[in-house]
């Protein structure tokens, strides 16, 4: 009995040393260094994520799924919990991503972040999530401004740091002028954007491909973010004569566009190709939407396997329909988002020294799970190292040493009934691979 109360004391005592000793650590930052985040024995890896919510931004919604999902699956990196913490609005814009980015950085204890959903929120948060030494990993944004011209010139809002598993819209850009001149055989087409990152370089990179093979773009079209009012645009569009419109925009302006199209004098029988911005069950339900062909990245395939956590995409998508039924069809980039969160805890896995503690906290039951120390500069590292042999949902994966992961495979879908709104059910017709 007294040698029981004598070891108690001492596991008392130690236990009392531990924590002065780690409540110094707290106060001078717990930090090895300014590169370094120390985690404590009990404390979780946090990360979070910067993504679009709400009624009109379901992809959002199911990205978000997304990495709760793959979360769940990878389970813990090197014994801790790993913590979400709740979802940031990038609202799809430069002000909300810049707002939501200083917050995750406000925090301090945070690791990495998944987002964002959109370009345009992504030109604002990067500059701040790189600054703060932080990785940043995008499900969807797809402008070529965030990364590379392809050709190892870095884009004008390229910031270390930051990485995405969608494609570069320059590989979209080939793809619809590709299909257009050589399987509808269109010589004369125009283009148009809203002047977001997305829409405005996407337009761009299929005027440059198109004419680049001998065809014509004679207007490239520039309309107001909630335009709701076509009419001088499909006038200036009837006057060119065209045999082809592509209309690279999200689905509220696309949706206007498509209904005051159809029945416009000078425009019957043109050719409309859209981009993955408009690729959602919304806009297929519109009955002025049949025969719309979209660009995008492939939707559901089912046999991929994701390397980190051994599920297949079959897998994963059933128990998605499973839990939240309609929702998994809003987006193919919800498993974007699921390869964007197991990307970033293998390479947070990979970088994080652990600190198992000496043999006494061992026998005496302290730091169970070690401490983790990771290097803020070794994770950017390690995610391109990691992807160097990863395998997702989405397919391979590789990262080059401007953030692009993606391998740029792209499909064109031919939308030809109006009951049918999964955009991963509408037939294929032709497939890019750079």
């Amino acid at each position: 009995m007294a040698v029981t109360k004598r070891m108690g004391m001492q596991r008392l005592l130690y236990l009392t040393l531990l924590t002065i000793i780690g409540l110094t650590s707290v106060a001078c930052g717990d930090r090895d260094s300014s590169d370094t985040l120390v985690i404590g024995p009990d404390e979780p890896v946090r990360i979070r994520t910067l993504l679009s919510h709400g009624e009109a931004w379901s992809s959002g919604d199911a990205a978000r799924i997304g990495v709760e999902m793959a979360i769940h699956d990878f389970h813990r990196v090197h014994g801790h919990e790993i913590k979400l913490g709740p979802p940031l609005d990038s609202m799809c814009s430069p002000e909300g991503g810049r707002t939501g980015a200083e917050q995750i950085v406000a925090e301090e204890r945070v690791i990495g972040v998944v987002g964002t959903s959109c370009s345009a929120a992504a030109v604002a948060a990067s500059p701040v999530i790189s600054a703060a030494n932080l990785v940043m990993i995008s499900p969807s944004n797809t402008s070529p401004v965030l990364t590379s011209d392809l050709q190892g010139n870095a884009g004008s809002d390229h910031h270390p740091g930051y990485f995405r598993i969608a494609h570069n819209d320059l590989h979209q850009g080939q793809a619809v002028a590709g299909f257009a001149y050589d399987e509808l055989g269109l010589r004369r087409m125009a283009t148009m954007h809203d002047g977001d990152p997305y829409t405005t370089a996407l337009a761009g990179a299929f005027a440059d491909a198109f004419t680049k093979r001998g065809a014509e773009v004679p207007v490239v079209e520039p309309i107001e973010k909630e335009q709701t009012e076509m009419t001088e645009v499909l006038a200036r569009f009837a006057e060119a004569g065209l045999d082809g419109i592509f209309f690279p925009l999200f689905e509220r302006e696309a949706a206007h566009f498509i209904r005051q199209l159809r029945g416009y004098d000078g425009l019957q029988g043109v050719a409309l190709i859209s981009g993955d911005g408009a690729f959602g069950p919304d806009f297929l339900a519109l009955p002025q939407a049949e025969g719309v062909y979209f660009a995008g990245p492939e939707s559901h395939v089912g046999t991929h396997l994701n390397g980190a956590t051994g599920r297949t995409a079959a897998d994963v998508l059933a128990e998605f329909e499973s839990n939240y039924g309609e929702l998994a069809h809003a987006t193919p980039y919800w498993a974007h988002a699921y390869d964007a969160t197991t990307l970033l805890l293998a390479a947070i896995q990979r970088v994080a020294v652990r600190d198992d503690g000496n043999a006494l906290t061992r026998f005496l039951g302290i730091d169970e799970h070690g401490t983790l120390r990771i290097s803020r500069s070794g994770l950017r590292h390690a995610v391109r190292t990691v992807s160097s042999d990863f395998t997702g949902l989405t397919g391979v994966l590789s990262c080059d040493r401007f953030g692009d992961c993606a391998q740029g495979v792209q499909v064109i879908y031919h939308h030809t009934d109006a009951s049918v709104t999964d955009p991963g059910a509408l037939p294929t017709v032709h497939r890019f691979t750079p």
